[in-house]
């Protein structure tokens, strides 16, 4: 058991520890179902905040493990379409990155809400990141497309985390507390940067 901890701890320092990828490379580059469905899996931001909102809902259980991650994508999804039409938003990165450390914090230390404060909270984070999908979204009709494809790779991520969540939690209690201080680092280091 002691080994297992040792090799979450081991993998959350060394995500901690990579740089940053760039998670938003530009309208240009954005076209199509496939760069859609690639972008949350190039940013560490989206990546591991996506993660996390499933490992967070599987801690708190119940109607929670579908509601927290539905509301995330469904909030992030409609968020989106706002970023597409506003832009780029001073201090998004930020935002992003803020949403990273808090719910790294909110995993490490299994922090309890009720069930409308904790869909609200993982609302409010996934405006900042449907606000950097939809900015990154391309003007001509594969927008469309685009946005499938980020929806459907951040279900995925959800229900990744999810998953994740309910299988750490039985090698050990402690082990999506050690997830969970990982990605408060990556997120610390995210603001830093």
């Amino acid at each position: 058991m002691k080994s297992k901890s040792s090799s979450l701890l081991a993998g959350s320092l060394f995500l901690a520890a990579t740089s940053a990828a760039l998670a938003h490379p530009g309208a240009a580059q954005a076209n199509g179902v496939a760069c859609g469905f690639s972008h949350p899996l190039t940013g560490w931001d989206h990546l591991v905040a996506m993660i996390a909102i499933g490992l967070w809902a599987a801690q708190l259980g119940g109607r929670a493990s579908w509601r927290v991650p539905a509301a995330f994508v469904g909030v992030m999804a409609l968020s989106a379409i706002g970023g597409h039409f506003i832009g780029v938003i001073p201090g998004l990165d930020q935002g992003l990155a803020a949403s990273v450390l808090a719910l790294g914090l909110l995993v490490a230390c299994a922090g309890r809400l009720p069930l409308g404060a904790s869909v609200t909270l993982a609302a409010i984070f996934a405006m900042f990141h449907g606000l950097a999908h939809g900015a990154e979204m391309p003007a001509t009709s594969s927008g469309l497309a685009y946005g499938a494809g980020f929806v459907a790779a951040t279900a995925l991520l959800a229900a990744s985390g999810l998953g994740l969540g309910l299988g750490t939690a039985r090698l050990s209690e402690r082990a999506p507390r050690l997830l969970g201080w990982g990605i408060a680092a990556v997120g610390a280091g995210l603001l830093a940067s």
